[in-house]
């Protein structure tokens, strides 16, 4: 792993294999009551299943791309790989966020080959210059005078469907996009019992105090269930576990509607040491003081409440083996302008996410091994796994015999 968590599934399922009164049939495998079935080992190797989940999955639900801060000012820009496509996401001159393929309409050129940067009036190819306005419209081309039926608009950048929330832009490929307040924001709702509770951090008004770019050598999908569960915290996050006790016992804190992991008896802060944090986000309720809790927006983020900051994971799938993960950490104003020292908050999500991919990519390492061509197991408090594992399996079309 180079540097430069997704609990939020609540319930239990039986997953997609049959059962018996013995247990459940996997395969050649017929297993206890007591433990369910992961996927096939191919699953996170194979390039065909990838190019799949890019398609069914991050080309066809609500993505967020980048955060709305990031684009400052009209003509800032920031290029993104949403499934197989390129992104190009900016602000109009009338403050407007706006995204459209990076694809120049005259011979599919990459338009932006810089992954952030700043234009004055528009985007100009580097092949043959063809010039679109930040709106998308084709505004200039060589000899452009001796095509008068080229119609300007009709051969402008194609639009990407845009909505902001939580301080970031999400965009979404599909022409017909799902429900935005059904897929996203009824994700949160789901975690946290009702949307007031994830409001109250206003985090559309904090600001960037730290970001973290990790280049995970494993499969988006070991990232995501690795999120998701807690049966490994005991083993690889001492500090963690230190602050959040329950954590020890192997339940990750979205297992359960509307729970928030509690700190310690002896913890004041949610820091590498359990000292002494930030003052508090103003809006939050007593019942979220003291409390982590954690929420995954599928297909890509992975949120996480704490009383004095926000920590956003956005997953970035970009091989069957490599997953970008940028992480945002959040504060308030106040905070990131009086420089106050943040160190100590990040560096305990920093340790977290080092041993998370480090682990991850141990996973992916064998995942090519006969011994995993029918998958492992899932113990009791990481059934809700496999509920990950048949949406995608649905979702992509890529349900098989055992």
């Amino acid at each position: 792993m180079t540097t430069t968590g997704f609990p939020g599934l609540s319930g239990s399922t039986t997953g997609s294999t049959g059962s018996t009164a013995t247990g459940t049939t996997t395969g050649a495998r017929i297993l206890p009551d007591s433990l369910l079935p992961t996927l096939p080992g191919h699953h996170y190797t194979d390039p065909a299943i990838f190019a799949r989940e890019q398609r069914h999955l991050f080309e066809q639900m609500w993505f967020c791309a980048v955060r709305a801060a990031d684009l400052g000012r009209p003509g800032a820009f920031r290029t993104v790989p949403v499934g197989g496509e390129s992104v190009l996401v900016t602000r109009s001159r009338e403050g407007a966020v706006r995204a459209f393929l990076n694809i120049c309409r005259h011979r599919g050129a990459k338009l932006c080959t810089e992954p952030q940067g700043e234009v004055r009036r528009g985007f100009q190819c580097p092949y043959h210059a063809w010039t679109y306005d930040l709106d998308g419209k084709l505004t200039a081309a060589p000899n452009l005078t001796s095509m008068p039926d080229l119609d300007r608009t009709e051969h402008g950048l194609v639009r990407v469907h845009v909505r902001e929330w939580l301080g970031y832009v999400w965009v979404c490929l599909a022409e017909e996009p799902p429900s935005f307040e059904d897929d996203v924001i009824g994700s949160v709702t789901e975690r946290l019992g009702d949307t007031g509770a994830v409001e109250r951090y206003a985090i559309h008004t904090l600001e960037l105090g730290r970001r973290v770019s990790y280049d995970v050598r494993a499969n988006w999908k070991l990232i995501i269930e690795n999120f998701m569960e807690c049966y490994h915290c005991a083993t690889i996050h001492p500090e963690l576990t230190e602050v959040l006790p329950e954590f020890a016992d192997g339940f990750a804190a979205q297992y359960y509607v509307g729970h928030g992991a509690e700190f310690g008896q002896d913890v004041s802060g949610f820091t590498v040491d359990g000292g002494h944090g930030l003052e508090p986000i103003p809006g939050i309720g007593a019942d979220q003081d003291r409390r982590y809790y954690a929420i995954t927006i599928r297909p890509q983020v992975f949120l996480n409440l704490v009383p004095d900051h926000v920590i956003v994971h956005r997953l970035y799938p970009t091989a069957a083996d490599r997953t970008r993960v940028e992480c945002d950490w959040l504060y308030l104003p106040q905070v990131i302008e009086e420089e106050r020292d943040l160190s100590r908050s990040v560096e305990l999500f920093h340790r977290v996410n080092e041993q998370d991919f480090a682990a991850c990519e141990r996973c992916h390492l064998m995942m090519g091994s006969r011994a995993y061509r029918h998958g492992g197991v899932l113990v009791p408090s990481e059934h809700h796994i496999a509920e990950f594992h048949a949406w995608v399996r649905e979702r992509c079309g890529t349900d098989e015999p055992g």
